[in-house]
């Protein structure tokens, strides 16, 4: 289920590159996001975890534990996987997230409506925004515990195949376990979701089909996904399905996505195999200013919604 190596690296490096995070594709820098009311305290904590693992795979994660719950009060799980960029260095990836997709700014603007564009460019539809400032005026964004893990380049692997199986063997053995130990979360599968970003969106359908008894839901933005493969990954997810029960999928990509064709097949072969799923198409293209602006909150309030 792997995509040629070279065309994968060429696209997830051309998309998701460092330089994304610092000008949008006019040259111009992108306008950061309003910071919360200096009255405000901060949503949440970030703890910088390191914890055993497989050098090659991953040793350590970034966990986002919420200071608004109310006492006694719970917060479901969501693991966080990030793009090629970031593959390099357990410490950027970790925090890759954090400190370049927006997550942070992400989730005071959910916490904080109505939101508004932070930046010139219209990755945002107007109809699209007020429909989300609809749906939080009718509904607050509730919180989520999250964990970031590095997420290695699998495809450097001598055998990706089994670097994958490591990697899910660690997020459910280790990242998981640790994640629910430090945060106030739901310990329960149908309440734990995974999620990720180009490469980490490849990486985390395959993690999600190896595991699925983990996860309540899947989801992928901007999936580094090949077109061809949709038949595949379909009939691997109605099994995965038919196994454990049903599952929430959540399929985000953009009309400049270059995994945007193959994002919509996979949707496409879901919807022929009856498989409910959502699919969402923003306006932009695949770089760090769209994660910024919209794909991460739209990712964030997803996940939000599900039940609790």
């Amino acid at each position: 289920m792997l995509l040629p190596r070279r065309p994968f690296l060429a696209l997830c490096a051309a998309a998701l590159a460092p330089r994304a995070a610092l000008a949008d594709p006019a040259g111009a820098p992108s306008a950061a996001p309003p910071p919360p009311s200096p009255s405000a305290p901060p949503a949440f904590d970030v703890r910088d975890l390191q914890v055993p693992g497989d050098r090659a795979l991953g040793r350590r994660f970034t966990l986002v534990v919420p200071r608004h719950l109310a006492p006694g009060e719970r917060a479901p799980l969501l693991v966080l996987l990030h793009g090629l960029g970031e593959t390099g260095d357990e410490r950027l990836g970790a925090f890759a997230w954090l400190e370049r997709y927006g997550l942070g700014s992400s989730y005071e603007r959910l916490r904080r409506p109505p939101l508004g564009r932070t930046t010139r460019r219209k990755d945002w539809t107007d109809a699209r925004l007020a429909e989300v400032n609809a749906a939080l005026a009718a509904r607050p964004f509730r919180g989520l515990a999250i964990a970031c893990p590095y997420t290695p380049n699998v495809h450097k692997a001598p055998n990706p195949s089994a670097a994958l199986d490591g990697y899910a063997r660690w997020l459910a053995e280790v990242v998981l376990p640790r994640a629910r130990a430090e945060a106030p979360v739901f310990d329960d599968a149908a309440r734990t979701s995974l999620d990720g970003c180009s490469l980490g969106g490849f990486v985390g359908i395959e993690v999600f089909l190896r595991r699925p008894e983990l996860f309540g839901a899947w989801g992928g933005v901007q999936s580094a996904i090949s077109a061809h493969r949709a038949p595949a990954y379909a009939d691997r997810l109605a099994r995965a399905v038919a196994a454990t029960g049903p599952r929430d999928l959540h399929l985000l990509t953009s009309k400049g996505d270059p995994f945007h064709d193959a994002n919509a097949a996979l949707a496409a072969q879901l919807a022929k195999r009856s498989i409910p799923h959502a699919l969402r198409v923003l306006p932009g293209p695949h770089d760090q200013p769209w994660l910024r602006e919209a794909g991460t909150v739209e990712m964030l309030l997803f996940h939000d919604r599900r039940p609790r």
